[in-house]
């Protein structure tokens, strides 16, 4: 029986316990790059046995919020390259999650203030976050969106590439994290809500999977399956996403990319930051299936799963052999030594949700630890 602080190998990743600290978008990033603040944050943290970054752009268009980081310009990534310095040095591993965020964007971010990209030309019932013209931020709705030509997928498939091998060979980071899930790009390609193509990515299961395989395969193929996580969330209505079947849909996502050894499959279940029972279409979500389906594919990656676990259930979890990794997201936010917390059974700091996007230390490094 494997516990929740044991140490455990998620592909070519040796972690030093099974708890991981969850992707958490802060907006304290200025023009794509992460700064000062940024290294003591994930430096407070390192104790997990992995740290996933907040989602960053591949590309200035793979951008739908104000002040996230990015890969793409040398700034950024040498921003990046001391907070994991810091991480490291610290005992750490860390891995990037690359982000496109497809339709979820307003023009002001986008190259020339163009259209955000999305499979079809389906405008989101959402918001995004902006600066405004007067220096201000604020949540805005989302842009109408521009279907992606044929001809552009390839592009989009190399902006992955590049960005897996930026991240690892510049940025200092020890795999990636594939980020499919929420309503973002791959997302987007993967449901019939937001997929109503009739080329070779749209209409049968088969071809609204095949975004997510190509974006996998170019970036285990970069940088190995052994660095590369992919996160997904079958249920989730988070963005304006929609399935009305998701069990067939997401058990055949897994069985293709089983044959390519990710280091790790991350999900969600349930409602991003909601109800856990929370599903779409006449069914429950099978979870237990939907693992099955990926190791009776193959897969071998680690199963992480995510949404709501308390130290307790994360502990069943792992030691019913349910999962091999946990992930926690406000609770790390609050607590940066949330690993010793949970160990020592010890009371949680409460997060301060107004100061979640945006601002300075305040609510980001100026949690308290343990004494």
């Amino acid at each position: 029986m494997s516990t929740l602080f044991e140490p455990v190998t998620a592909g070519d990743l040796k972690l030093a316990n099974r708890i991981v600290m969850a992707p958490l978008t802060r907006n304290r990033s200025p023009n794509a790059v992460p700064v000062d603040i940024t290294v003591t944050y994930y430096a407070q943290r390192a104790s997990a046995g992995l740290l996933v970054s907040e989602g960053t752009s591949i590309t200035q268009q793979g951008q739908g919020y104000a002040d996230v980081p990015g890969l793409y310009k040398p700034e950024s990534l040498a921003g990046w390259r001391k907070v994991t310095d810091a991480v490291h040095a610290a005992g750490g591993r860390i891995v990037a999650q690359i982000w496109h965020v497809g339709r979820i964007s307003h023009t002001s971010l986008q190259p020339n203030g163009g259209q955000p990209v999305a499979p079809s030309a389906i405008k989101a019932n959402a918001k995004t976050y902006i600066i405004n013209p007067d220096g201000s931020g604020g949540f805005a709705e989302t842009s109408e969106p521009r279907a992606l030509e044929l001809d552009e997928i390839p592009g989009i498939l190399e902006d992955y590439r590049k960005a897996a091998r930026a991240a690892v060979d510049v940025a200092g980071f020890d795999g990636v994290e594939i980020h499919a899930a929420n309503g973002y790009l791959v997302d987007q390609f993967l449901r019939s809500g937001t997929n109503h193509r009739t080329d070779a990515y749209g209409g049968p299961v088969e071809n609204r999977t095949r975004f997510l395989f190509e974006v996998a395969e170019a970036v285990a193929n970069e940088i190995g399956g052994g660095r590369t996580g992919i996160r997904l969330s079958p249920v989730t209505p988070a963005n304006d996403a929609s399935d009305p079947e998701p069990q067939p849909l997401f058990n055949r996502a897994v069985e293709r990319l089983a044959p390519l050894g990710l280091a790790f499959i991350h999900v969600v279940e349930g409602q991003t930051g909601g109800a856990r029972d929370y599903q779409q279409g006449e069914n429950p979500f099978d979870y237990v299936a939907f693992k099955a389906a990926y190791r009776n594919a193959g897969g071998k990656g680690a199963w992480l799963v995510n949404n709501g676990y308390t130290g307790e259930t994360a502990a069943h979890a792992v030691e019913s052999g349910y999962a091999d990794l946990v992930s926690f997201g406000r609770a790390f936010i609050a607590n940066p030594d949330l690993v010793r917390r949970l160990k020592e059974k010890a009371p949680l700091n409460a997060p301060d949700t107004a100061t979640f996007y945006g601002g300075g230390e305040k609510g980001y490094t100026d949690y308290p630890a343990l004494a």
